[in-house]
């Protein structure tokens, strides 16, 4: 008989070898004592990757996007299925992840070891390295200044649990109770801040984030896009585009945590974005046609 059962839930969209990968080592995790489950959806990939989930996954629950969940919508959608069923924790991944050996089995021991010591409900949220440099990509954040609420610092791991303000989606351990109190990711946002803004919230709600002693696995990170090769409007479109700071969720996220100087944290990212492009305009780095 189980102690505990944990649904691990993700978004996946046209990453099918990643996706894979990531499956794999979630199947290959045996936590003493804890069953398993795994919920994905896959947002209308073009390159097979349900298909390929589905033969090499059998077990595992394939949920179909519409092509226009993108990382926010597309983990809600797996949350609330996951949800629905009652687990005792709920298991966040990227599907571009993969996970160390004993990597769910830290996490866990991890929480339960906070809750022995009354820190509850908690959120543990694990660390991850770059494949190739080994360097920290994604796990908790803390806040760095009272001034600049929405600045935030990637802490770096240690060999005990460490306390944070909010974290990264990439692979984050949630107990039961904290969904009790917080619920879902919000739906107003697309594909970024709904992760910062769960941690944000769990906070408010009288839970605690934290991260767990060592990193757990790999991820690579994103590298921001280069703009010296695209025309001004073009860049300058981008910026609000929907995989970078579209208007209305980044409105969302300064109303809730920026606090009453919301409007200058929120227009701060794209004025500078501007100034850059003119600048570099002015010294012929950008493109001047449309």
């Amino acid at each position: 008989m189980t102690d505990v059962r944990i649904a691990a839930v993700m978004a996946a969209y046209n990453r099918r070898a990643l996706t894979l990968e990531c499956l794999g080592s979630l199947e290959a995790q045996r936590p003493p004592g804890a069953e398993l489950d795994v919920y994905v959806l896959d947002d209308a990939s073009t390159d097979g990757t349900g298909d390929a989930i589905r033969a090499k996954f059998p077990d595992v629950t394939v949920l179909t996007g519409d092509g226009q969940q993108y990382w926010n919508r597309g983990m809600r959608h797996a949350f609330g299925a996951a949800i629905a069923q009652d687990y005792d924790y709920y298991l966040w991944m990227n599907d571009d992840t993969t996970l160390d050996d004993g990597a769910v089995q830290l996490l866990l021991a991890t929480e339960r070891e906070l809750y022995a010591q009354g820190i509850r409900p908690a959120i543990v949220a694990g660390s991850t390295r770059h494949p190739e440099t080994t360097a920290l990509t994604y796990g908790g954040h803390r806040r760095t200044s009272s001034w600049r609420p929405l600045h935030w610092e990637l802490v770096e791991p240690g060999d005990r649990p460490r306390r944070v303000d909010t974290m990264n989606g990439n692979t984050t351990l949630i107990p039961r109770e904290v969904v009790r109190r917080v619920g879902n990711i919000d739906p107003g946002y697309m594909q970024q801040m709904g992760d910062f803004d769960y941690g944000l919230r769990a906070g408010e709600a009288g839970c605690t984030v934290w991260i767990a002693p060592g990193t757990i696995g790999t991820c690579a990170s994103h590298p921001d896009r280069q703009t010296d090769d695209k025309p001004f409007v073009q860049e300058l479109r981008r910026k609000w585009s929907i995989k970078e700071q579209p208007f209305r969720p980044w409105a969302q996220f300064n109303r809730r945590w920026a606090g009453p100087l919301w409007p200058v944290s929120f227009a701060f990212p794209y004025v500078r974005h501007g100034v850059k492009l003119v600048v570099e305009r002015v010294a012929g780095r950008v493109p001047n046609s449309r």
